[in-house]
């Protein structure tokens, strides 16, 4: 060979989240190589190889296993000895650290416990004891009368957020076809694709500590791990076969954390009614908001409080879509829902529930990967409405025509380009008109009543110090709201639900309740040299001619302390607004008290609370007549 012939270090990385009961668990694996210096030490390990190619193309096959039941924490008082919901393994439940410890000194009765935390740690230490050097290792006690039970560790394969595993020795040695056995293991592993459960489990007949057992469980890329997982730790095995030979080319293990209990239900929120509540006949609904927190922003740098495996959309999911079935509601409007997840998890729970729905994503490109942009979803109960009219509004195409249609100006100029810079943020909004499946729902006595509704779900620019694109959205979007409405009837029942971004002190908000912003109001007096250009109209051309109302505000005669809450803010930013003049609301559930937020995590999500929003819910009465 000669020596200045390129060589390449192979690399297979795999890594999984954290299981939990009932929610799928997906590794993370890929293969990759990089080019050598012909003079570098590559440096070798079980998951990396020197080559004289770049790594062909592949795909993965997966194994699963299940581990023995494992002592979770030496201490007797742990609680985490008899439960494994999430909520007691959280890094709030643990003090802050998620590191287990386990002691060391040869001379303690607790040499080689291991306890989940420091604080057991040292509560167990004042029970331990010296034991001499003759007594045998085998029997020593971790704690005073308790035996140690060892759980299964080897030098590579650890814990789930590990950057190294290792391989199974009973697996065939890389550059093995599928179809031949090496050691006694088949390697005729059935792709993913063609797995879907129903085979039996087997032992695990790789390296193995104490007499260990484990059981193989699944073949699939994606496990569910179930009631007999709890307590237990998981394997799993990636393999990356070649696509044209269906060589093995590399094989890598890893061990998961003890699997967790799913999290027990959420708390029953009761909701505060109306004294008007029991009058009139009109029909009545059951609504909610919630912005659910993309995954593409759940992340350890912006909620650092939060352990790793509870920001996993998997396990949020779960949390989430229980949270929302289990308020009975009628009309559902999400924020911030994934593109991917809408097709992959979203749409199916929901229609599975009894819901059909549509979708707006935002219309800015995907964050890397396909489906990695977040939007709009708005669900009915088939049960209770049929969909009669449904529209999308694009802010970035209203900003087209401001600039294009109202002033006038060209918008590759460079006022044009400028001001379209500004207003070109992205966000969409959701408009349906739904119709009662059953028209007895309306009023028997007053065949006049309306028996549609319009709805309408957004979620505006984020950005604190944008006040004026916030105001800029909201006004074109009741513009629109306007322009529609009004060509069906101005008794059509109106409500305006989702994230504005904005405080109930801001323009927005006096917009939506007041029709109007007050000419001193701080957010249309913008010093534009700092903000860019003026977007907005004469402060005095700010307005609208929708009569609205505030849900919460209206019931509970003010707005919530919070619907959003993290470490760094604490606030309102969501709101349900409806038409006074059509429209009654009869109930609302308040926000939680900030304790019974902060039970399970110093803000939200948290292991309870899966979005860092706090899902709105009302009951609402059409009273309007004429349609």
């Amino acid at each position: 060979m000669n020596s200045k012939d390129p060589m390449y270090s192979w690399h297979l990385s795999l890594r999984v989240d954290r299981p939990v009961e009932g929610c799928g668990v997906r590794p993370h694996a890929y293969m990759y190589g990089k080019k050598l210096d012909s003079d570098r030490d590559s440096g070798h390990s079980s998951h990396n190889k020197v080559c004289k190619e770049p790594p062909p193309n592949h795909e993965f096959s997966y194994r699963w296993f299940r581990g023995p039941l494992v002592e979770p924490c030496a201490y007797d008082g742990c609680p985490r000895r008899t439960s494994f919901s999430p909520h007691e393994w959280s890094r709030h439940a643990l003090g802050g650290s998620g590191c287990s410890l386990q002691c060391v000194s040869t001379q303690s009765s607790l040499y080689k416990a291991t306890f989940c935390n420091s604080s057991c740690f040292v509560k167990a230490w004042k029970t331990q004891y010296t034991v001499t050097s003759d007594v045998p290792q085998a029997g020593r006690t971790s704690t005073p009368q308790r035996r140690r039970t060892t759980s299964y560790e080897d030098d590579d394969a650890r814990s789930v957020d590990s950057a190294r595993s290792g391989m199974s020795s009973s697996y065939n040695p890389p550059g093995t076809p599928r179809e031949v056995s090496v050691g006694g293991s088949s390697t005729n592993t059935p792709r993913t694709s063609d797995l879907s459960g129903g085979y039996g489990s087997h032992e695990y007949n790789g390296q193995q500590s104490g007499g260990e057992e484990w059981v193989e469980i699944s073949h699939a890329q994606t496990y569910i791990p179930n009631a007999d997982d709890i307590g237990r730790k998981l394997k799993v095995e990636a393999a990356a076969y070649s696509v044209d030979t269906q060589e093995l080319l590399m094989h890598r293990v890893v061990k998961t954390d003890l699997v967790l209990s799913r999290t027990p239900d959420p708390e029953k929120r009761n909701l505060v009614t109306t004294k008007s509540a029991s009058a009139g006949g009109g029909a009545r609904f059951r609504i909610v908001t919630y912005n659910i927190l993309a995954e593409i922003y759940a992340t350890q740098q912006q909620y650092p409080y939060a352990d790793l495996w509870s920001l996993s959309w998997d396990f949020r999911f779960q949390n989430i879509i229980r949270e929302i079935v289990d308020v009975g509601p009628d009309i559902v409007c999400l924020q911030e829902v994934q593109a991917d997840h809408y097709e992959s998890h979203v749409y199916s729970a929901m229609h599975e529930a009894g819901f059909e729905g549509v979708y707006k994503q935002k219309t800015r490109q995907a964050m890397g990967l396909s489906g990695k942009v977040d939007g709009c979803a708005l669900f009915w109960r088939r049960t209770k409405f049929h969909l009669i009219e449904s529209y999308s509004i694009e802010f970035n195409e209203l900003a087209q025509r401001q600039v294009q249609t109202e002033m006038g100006l060209n918008p590759r100029s460079e006022v044009g380009a400028t001001i379209l810079n500004k207003l070109s943020k992205d966000n969409v909004a959701q408009l349906v008109v739904l119709e009662l499946a059953q028209q007895s729902l309306a009023s028997r006595t007053n065949r006049g009543e309306p028996s549609q509704v319009c709805i309408a779900n957004t979620h505006l620019y984020s950005n604190k110090d944008c006040p004026d694109v916030k105001l800029w959205q909201t006004l074109h979007l009741l513009q629109e709201l306007e322009t529609f409405v009004m060509a069906r009837g101005a008794s059509l029942p109106l409500m305006i639900c989702g994230d504005f971004n904005s405080t109930p002190d801001s323009a927005v908000y006096d917009l939506l309740s007041r029709q109007a912003v007050h000419p001193g109001h701080p957010d249309v007096n913008i010093a534009n040299d700092e903000n860019g250009p003026n977007v907005l109209p004469d402060v005095m051309s700010i307005t609208h001619q929708h009569m609205l109302g505030s849900v919460y505000s209206s019931v509970l005669g003010e707005e919530p302390k919070f619907t959003n809450y993290t470490m760094n803010f604490q606030g309102v930013l969501d709101y349900m607004w409806y038409s006074t003049q059509s429209l009654r609301p009869l109930s609302a559930a308040p926000i939680p008290e900030e304790s019974v937020l902060l039970r399970h995590g110093d803000a939200l999500p948290s292991t309870q609370y899966s979005s860092d929003h706090i899902m709105q819910i009302s009951d609402m009465q059409i009273t309007g007549g004429g349609r």
